[in-house]
């Protein structure tokens, strides 16, 4: 690890948090009235002219990169992680102590094996030492703020560059062409966005620029399920993209009513948690539509796509540098073994995250896909650091955890948590504090719990020394003592299949 200072995160260096006034930020908080006026005048105008040059310019190099032979990709990481590491040295005082600290200089880097020479970092040297990672001032308005979900009690924050999400949606939308998509395509979508009534009644809300039609993932129930089913049959040609955990209650919904699934669905895009074969299995038999699936995390480190040939996965050369590590730290390098995927970012130049532990493990596939001929590292069995499971709420709704993970101080005095329910509707949050915890505090937590679910579960809390474990030592989100989700979802799932998480 890094040597660890004394200089931690400042009270008012978290307070400034911001978001950026970029295009797509103030996109976002448009009124749902005023997109519907834009969009009436702009719908024939192609989208990838409203997202920009810089976003259509990374699409040419993305699609041609993919198809880069290995040494050239090679030699792209070897001047992108030489930049990454001069900024860091040369601007920041955490690294120019750190990089001192083992002896190195950005020039030493000669090959990429030379990396290994540089110590490891991960969530809590962020947390300690941000104010020193910052290669240049905050406050400008082309600096945003990025999060995890606060898997293990606070959440981790950091600072982005603004202009990255014209980079990364440029790559997403890349791999998702791999089963049929093209910008432009409607697109259904159940990912956690709080989703209020239209004008018919439905939970819904339409991008006109993206053309996104968004539904409510807090609100699945059988009534729910079928008016959003009944209006993807509306939109035309589209792709559903979804949390799997969504997908799987919207398939599962489909095939217990034996109601056809819309044939407008070519594909459906899974992201955020970890995908099970269950879950696949489901998802293809209900739609006839093929699962794609992706891997990333919100400090946009290492991005991987599923091939169009088969279910592994293809790691993005150009988007960063990928290591997997085993449990002693040594390079996996045998198809077939496991490691902690280990990132360096490229697109991040705010806050350089160098050789930074995701906590995401996975299986090491080879250096190419003989399926379809990229020369990129290939990765199976990815499992990540997030539990999946549900809650049941009053009224059926299936309530995915992934849905509740907040981005905000709900937990700052929390180490870790996990959810009980034994009565639909109703569940307790057992916590392990990393501060004490008074009455005011819970009343605190309860209150944010409430205000994102809108009271469709009610919450109390427990404190506890320690959470329970599965027999193979896996922690799940949610510990379920009644039977009223799998009687929704007529049999169940595997218990194997509520367990684990992939960041997004």
């Amino acid at each position: 690890m890094w040597p660890i200072a004394d200089t931690v995160v400042s009270r008012e260096l978290i307070d400034c948090m911001k978001v950026a006034l970029s295009r797509k930020n103030i996109w976002d908080k448009t009124p749902t009235w005023l997109k519907s006026t834009v969009g009436r005048s702009c719908s024939l105008v192609p989208p990838a002219w409203f997202l920009g040059r810089k976003f259509r310019d990374n699409c040419r190099f993305v699609a041609q990169a993919q198809w880069w032979p290995a040494d050239r990709a090679r030699q792209y990481q070897l001047a992108r992680l030489r930049d990454i590491l001069r900024l860091a040295y040369e601007k920041t005082a955490f690294y120019r102590r750190a990089f001192n600290a083992v002896g190195f200089r950005p020039g030493d880097l000669k090959s990429l094996a030379d990396m290994r020479r540089l110590p490891t970092i991960d969530k809590q040297v962020v947390n300690d030492h941000l104010a020193e990672m910052c290669t240049r001032c905050v406050s400008g308005g082309d600096v945003d703020t990025g999060s995890t979900g606060g898997t293990s009690g606070a959440p981790l924050r950091f600072y982005l560059d603004a202009h990255r999400s014209f980079v990364e949606y440029a790559y997403l939308t890349s791999g998702w062409t791999r089963v049929g998509y093209r910008l432009g395509m409607p697109m259904a979508v159940l990912r956690g966005r709080r989703v209020g009534i239209d004008r018919n009644g439905l939970r819904h809300e339409y991008d006109p620029i993206l053309r996104h039609h968004f539904y409510s993932s807090f609100h699945m129930t059988a009534e729910h399920m079928t008016s959003y089913v009944e209006h993807m049959r509306t939109i035309g040609g589209c792709v559903l993209h979804a949390y799997p955990s969504s997908a799987h209650a919207l398939a599962r919904h489909l095939l217990a009513t034996a109601t056809p699934a819309p044939r407008n669905v070519r594909a459906v895009l899974l992201q955020s948690e970890n995908v099970y074969s269950d879950q696949i299995e489901d998802i293809e038999t209900a739609f006839r539509a093929r699962v794609f699936s992706s891997y990333g995390h919100s400090e946009k480190l290492v991005l991987a796509d599923q091939c169009e040939d088969t279910r592994d996965y293809h790691v993005w050369p150009t988007y960063g540098y990928c290591e997997l590590l085993d449990e002693e730290g040594n390079c996996v390098t045998v198809p077939g073994q496991r490691g902690e995927i280990v990132g360096t970012g490229f697109i991040n130049t705010i806050v350089p995250f160098i050789r930074y532990r995701t906590g995401d493990w996975a299986t090491y596939g080879g250096a190419a896909c003989a399926a379809c001929g990229r020369e990129h590292a290939v990765l199976t069995e990815i499992r990540g650091r997030w539990p999946q499971g549900e809650l049941l709420a009053a009224d059926g709704s299936i309530i995915t955890t992934t849905a509740l993970n907040v981005h905000d101080d709900t937990f700052r005095k929390v180490q870790d948590y996990q959810f009980q329910q034994s009565v639909p509707g109703k569940a307790t949050l057992w916590i392990v504090p990393s501060a004490p915890i008074d009455a005011q505090e819970r009343r605190r937590i309860v209150a944010h719990l409430n205000k994102r679910l809108q009271g469709q579960v009610v919450f109390d809390i427990e404190l506890r020394t320690e959470l329970i474990k599965t027999s193979r030592g896996k922690q799940p989100r949610v510990v379920r003592t009644c039977r009223g989700l799998a009687e929704t979802w007529a049999g169940g799932r595997t218990k194997a299949a509520c367990e684990g998480r992939m960041d997004s």
